[in-house]
């Protein structure tokens, strides 16, 4: 091989190179891009979440509000108590209504956490703080509403808490709403259907 060629070849080799470190260089400056553009419109989104289900039943309220401000009786219709078998329960402080506490331990479907109720309004309102520990640490606010209808009742169930950074990245790829307002709708038509029965 002559003088030329090498240095023919040794160019054609240096120009590759540059063109390998050239794509690289735009690939890594797409990549960085796109992590950019995820964390900011990830930053943009709303602080708080509220996640809320609607059901009539065909019950009086003074009826169903008991099945929810005792935790004794949440195994009747709330989804997350047939999640897993094997789950520890704990109640603590009165039997029901204000200061009556629930944890649980679980499967990595329930995981572990602990609600107490924070206020009762009779047949018509039940509020509870909701805290996760497992899977991922959260403090929410829990709430159910009952709005008569006749003889039938508007049975509202809905979550709200705050959104940290996390949180809102996640939202990115997870919908909350419809995750959880799914457990939410399987719980209301638990609730109706046990107090329909009971009717």
């Amino acid at each position: 091989r002559s003088r030329l060629d090498t240095v023919r070849v040794a160019s054609l080799d240096l120009t590759k190179g540059k063109g390998r470190g050239f794509m690289l260089k735009i690939v890594l400056g797409v990549v960085v891009l796109a992590v950019v553009v995820l964390l900011g419109l990830a930053a943009a989104r709303p602080n708080a979440f509220v996640v809320k289900r609607t059901a009539t039943i065909n019950a009086p309220p003074e009826k169903l509000e008991p099945m929810v401000s005792d935790f004794h009786q949440w195994g009747a219709w709330s989804p997350y108590e047939t999640m897993d078998p094997n789950m520890k329960r704990t109640y603590g402080g009165p039997a029901n209504g204000v200061g009556a506490t629930y944890s649980w331990v679980g499967n990595d479907k329930v995981g572990t956490g602990g609600m107490e109720i924070q206020k009762v309004t009779p047949g018509r309102e039940v509020v509870f703080d909701l805290h996760f520990i497992k899977p991922f640490k959260a403090n929410n606010t829990g709430r159910f509403t009952f709005e008569p209808e006749g003889a039938a009742t508007k049975v509202t169930w809905a979550m709200e808490g705050s959104y940290p950074f996390i949180g809102k990245l996640m939202g990115m790829f997870f919908d909350m709403d419809k995750m959880v307002g799914k457990d939410f709708e399987n719980g209301l038509a638990k609730m109706k259907a046990a107090a329909e029965k009971q009717a």
